[in-house]
């Protein structure tokens, strides 16, 4: 008989009224029977929590609603290491409420680390997905994004870390994880409440831990501007957070037993151009013509006073796209 393992499925929320109903029938839509969900509330009161709880009450046996004392925002970290202290399985997968799995997604994933028992996690590829709206000018927009090391195979610590650090892409919720590996990984980070807490969880097990890298692409990262990673950037906090979990891991390599001089300098590379954002613009329009314009344009329309750039365009001329 083969073997079925148990695999808690953590899906932490905050507000996702919308969407989490959808996330929530993709798990049981999952071809893999071994299962158990957990509803992580993160202070969520947008009608949200009465969802999960309702799902909760009716699969009673394979899904639990779990909260914060007095319903409180602890962030997505805590969120999910509460999930992790009441599960029983022996994988774990995570899921974001307003994404979705495809079907086959925990099937294969445990297929692959049965093959593999080296391999601390499986890591997927994953869509980027905007068609979801149903829009005719989304029904192009769609496409996948994947690591660049080399596919369907176990990759060793730390050439995964590295392609992630140069090429970013969604982690944690891409993959499935052995339960022993998140204990000795230590779990997440509480002190990222928010961005770039799945990243830091999973530069812990890449650094480490030899990864299975797969081809195929199990999960749609739904793309919507009320996602966090969207306010983020639209804020202005995305650049402020990328710099404050390259400076986190710089010291935790330097704190462990990580010693690697290519992922080193990729860091460290990494962290200079997050701390020069303006240099990295100026660099790259260098290389394109176009950027640079495009870069100079953008710094004369927060430099100069409406007025100034007024006087400028009268005097040499309305063509002059920097001046617009």
């Amino acid at each position: 008989m083969t073997e079925t393992p148990l695999i808690s499925v953590i899906m932490i929320f905050l507000d996702e009224r919308r969407f989490i109903r959808e996330a929530i029938d993709s798990v049981f839509a999952q071809t893999y029977p071994q299962w158990e969900l957990l509803l992580i509330d993160d202070g969520s009161s947008d009608g949200s929590s009465e969802i999960a709880r309702g799902v909760a009450a009716q699969h009673a046996q394979r899904v639990r609603y779990l909260e914060h004392a007095a319903h409180q925002n602890l962030g997505m970290s805590a969120s999910r290491n509460l999930g992790i202290r009441h599960a029983n399985g022996t994988f774990i997968a995570f899921l974001d409420a307003d994404d979705v799995w495809e079907p086959a997604k925990l099937q294969q994933e445990i297929g692959i680390l049965n093959s593999h028992p080296t391999a601390a996690m499986v890591f997927g590829a994953a869509q980027w997905w905007y068609s979801w709206t149903g829009r005719i000018d989304d029904q192009d927009r769609d496409f996948v994004r994947r690591v660049s090391v080399q596919p369907n195979s176990l990759i060793q610590p730390p050439e995964l870390l590295i392609a992630l650090l140069e090429n970013e892409t969604v982690t944690t919720t891409l993959a499935l994880i052995r339960r022993d590996a998140f204990v000795r990984a230590g779990g997440f980070e509480e002190t990222f409440r928010g961005l770039y807490e799945d990243q830091v969880f999973s530069a812990k097990i890449c650094s480490k831990e030899p990864v299975y890298v797969a081809d195929a692409c199990w999960y749609k990262w739904r793309k919507h501007p009320d996602s966090s990673c969207s306010h983020a950037v639209a804020e202005g906090r995305y650049s402020l957070a990328r710099r404050a979990y390259l400076s986190w891991l710089l010291n935790y390599l330097s704190q462990g037993s990580v010693r690697n001089r290519e992922l080193t300098r990729t860091l460290r590379r990494q962290l200079w151009k997050s701390r020069h954002p303006f240099l990295i613009q100026i660099w790259e329009g260098v290389k394109n013509p176009r950027k640079i314009q495009s870069t100079a344009a953008g710094i004369a329309h927060d430099v100069f006073p409406a007025a100034v750039r007024h006087w400028l365009r009268a005097r040499f001329g309305g063509s002059n796209s920097l001046l617009q």
